[in-house]
């Protein structure tokens, strides 16, 4: 009879299990845990924050985020909790507001804050709003922690955004890559992190890798061993082995000054140390004397010469058969070794994508420098003028598209009207400029000099006087936003393209003027041979002129190129100037394939020398200038030389 009453009891107990856990409430659960929600501690809230999540209860992703925002307090009649707003105190689970009574807050401290964060995670990860589940990746991100490795996996099916997806498989991998129960798992994901060349995966491997130093009798040990250092030798770590064999009784280190003096001064008794008066203790001598005496007594420990450097000198160390062992954290040692040779193809990747992306920035250099320098290419070349108001004209184009983009809204409207606006007004100034100044100066290049350079220093006043001293902004139209990205490593902006683009342009259209059309015959002809070009009915003054106008026309066209990349001022002329005479004496006076060759080579020899140097630009551009100067004394008519009877001008 007793045995069948208890058969009953057993079942209606767990008949009603079911029903107690679907009863359960989110009150219920903090009930259950009173004290520790009340007073929590960073060790004991584990407990409460598991069994919160377990619930599934949706009224427990608010009650978290008021808890950790200080928003909660406990009624003192009967310990429940509600959240304070300001109508009173909030229900928990039904939302009704009831009125105020006495009440005390719950304060969790930093600790718990941000234990309470990490389990926030967990709810935010399959949050409706996209924004709160991104902010929960950005979390995980930072904290990397195995705990947020289930969760995160969980959400990555049900995820409905693409590219969030995708973040949150790869931060599954690097999670499973550090944190995965089953071995075969996790070098199965750091072998799938091969081809990922970002910062924290490569930070996510050397974590793997990480390895501590031990001190041991022998070099053979079952911990996962990286290196062995055996004493004496060069390669032995100093500063790792010291604290070891201190610890070990191996090492004593030495006796300092400020050791000497705190021994002495604690030890002063009726005026005296170790029998000798506190007055006559003014020397190291003395104060060595007491010491020793000290040490003879056994209350110090004996007296250690400061030794200079790590000789192995037997009274400062005895080693014996001790060996350093640097070791893993990582106690398997398949995963550090897969962790290793991924990170070395990594490292391999990450170099080559390196010379690749320097290359494109070098690229990308040379194209500003070939724009701002074959105006001048075209002016000096033919007509031998130093004109140092050459970046004033690239300045005035700038200036021009900034102006139209004053009265056309429509950026990409603007930079079509700005382009062939700036060639008409820098082509009417060069033209100006040459039959004002240049044309009384042929052949007199020291007044040139002077007289251009005058010029560029009105050019610039006037500009101040107009437009302030302040930087310009010329906005490039939105599809020139953003960068062409390869990789983490290999990325280059759509504006650089562009201006890319815009130099092979101007390279084909000055091809084709110079050897296509007439001017072009007429300006080759000049420049090889004025006289025999003017005997064949070919009028050298206007050449002259229709030369200098169509290379100041250009500088324009290479304002406008330049402003979108660069800032726009009274002064940004000055900042291409000394490069594109650099690009035109080095590829070759009055050739277009030399100014190509000579602005391809001034931009790939900056970039790398601020590779070598990338926290100094200003010790860059002056090795280069060097460089040049060198490379002229080899090559004085430059890359490209000038043939027939021009040559020899």
């Amino acid at each position: 009879m007793f045995r069948r009453l208890l058969l009953v009891l057993v079942s209606l107990c767990v008949l009603a299990l079911p029903e107690r856990a679907a009863a359960e409430t989110l009150q219920d659960i903090l009930q259950t845990h009173q004290a520790e929600v009340a007073k929590p501690g960073r060790r004991s809230v584990g407990v409460v924050l598991d069994d919160l999540v377990a619930s599934g209860l949706p009224q427990a992703l608010p009650f978290l985020e008021a808890w950790r925002d200080r928003e909660i307090v406990q009624r003192d009649i009967d310990g429940l909790f509600f959240r304070a707003v300001d109508e009173g105190l909030l229900d928990l689970d039904t939302g009704a507001v009831l009125p105020v009574t006495d009440t005390s807050q719950v304060r969790p401290n930093g600790g718990v804050r941000r234990a309470i964060g990490d389990a926030l995670v967990q709810f935010q990860l399959s949050d409706p709003n996209i924004s709160k589940r991104l902010a929960a990746v950005e979390a995980i991100e930072r904290s990397m922690d195995a705990s947020q490795l289930a969760p995160l996996r969980a959400s990555i099916d049900g995820e409905t955004d693409p590219g969030l997806k995708v973040v949150k498989t790869r931060l599954a991998g690097m999670l499973a890559a550090r944190f995965a129960d089953d071995p075969a798992v996790r070098i199965d994901a750091i072998k799938a992190l091969s081809g990922d060349l970002s910062v924290d995966v490569r930070a996510t491997l050397n974590q793997i890798l990480a390895t501590t130093f031990v001190l041991e009798r022998s070099a053979d040990s079952d911990a996962n061993i990286k290196d062995r250092y055996f004493g004496g030798t060069e390669a032995y770590p100093l500063a790792q082995a010291k604290p070891l064999l201190t610890e070990a009784g191996l090492f004593t280190p030495p006796t300092t000054a400020s050791d000497l003096r705190n021994a002495l001064t604690s030890r002063i008794e009726d005026g005296a140390v170790a029998g000798i008066p506190v007055a006559k203790l003014d020397t190291q001598e003395t104060r060595r004397v007491a010491y020793d005496r000290l040490a003879a007594a056994g209350t110090v420990p004996p007296f250690s010469e400061p030794i200079e450097t790590w000789d192995w000198d037997p009274s400062h160390i005895s080693v014996g058969d001790y060996v350093v062992l640097e070791v893993y954290t990582e106690a398997d040692p398949a995963i550090t070794k897969a962790a290793r040779t991924t990170l070395t193809a990594i490292e391999q990747k990450v170099a080559m994508s390196q010379a690749v992306d320097l290359g494109l920035d070098a690229l990308s250099l040379a194209s500003i420098y070939f724009l701002a320098a074959i105006g001048l290419a075209i002016t000096f070349g033919v007509m031998g003028v130093i004109n140092m108001a050459h970046g004033e004209f690239i300045m005035m184009g700038a200036y021009t598209g900034y102006v139209v983009q004053l009265f056309v809204p429509d950026y990409t409207l603007s930079i079509l009207v700005a382009l062939p606006l700036a060639f008409a007004i820098t082509f009417g100034a060069g033209v100006a400029m040459e039959r004002l100044v240049i044309r009384w100066l042929y052949h007199r290049p020291l007044e040139t000099l002077l007289a251009t350079f005058g010029i560029s220093i009105a050019l610039q006043q006037l500009a101040k006087n107009i437009f302030g001293t302040q930087a310009r902004p010329l906005t490039s139209p939105a599809w020139l936003d953003g960068a062409l990205v390869f990789n983490d490593v290999i990325a280059i902006s759509y504006i650089r393209i562009a201006i890319f683009v815009l130099a092979l342009l101007f390279l084909a259209v000055i091809l084709f003027v110079l050897k296509r059309t007439r001017l072009g015959l007429e300006v080759r002809a000049v420049t090889q041979n004025p006289g025999m070009a003017a005997s064949m009915g070919i009028n050298p003054d206007r050449i002259n002129m229709l030369t200098f106008g169509l290379g100041s026309g250009i500088a324009g066209i290479a304002g406008v190129a330049i402003g979108l990349y660069a800032k726009v001022t009274s002064e940004m002329g000055a900042d291409y100037i000394v490069q594109s005479f650099m690009t035109v004496v080095v590829g070759g006076v009055g050739n277009v394939w030399g100014t190509l060759a000579g602005a391809s080579l001034i931009g790939f020899l900056q970039k790398g020398i601020e590779w070598f140097n990338p926290s100094n630009t200003l010790a860059a551009q002056t090795y280069m200038i060097l460089f040049i100067i060198l490379f002229i004394q080899f090559r004085p008519k430059g890359i490209v030389a000038l043939k027939g009877r021009a040559a020899a001008d």
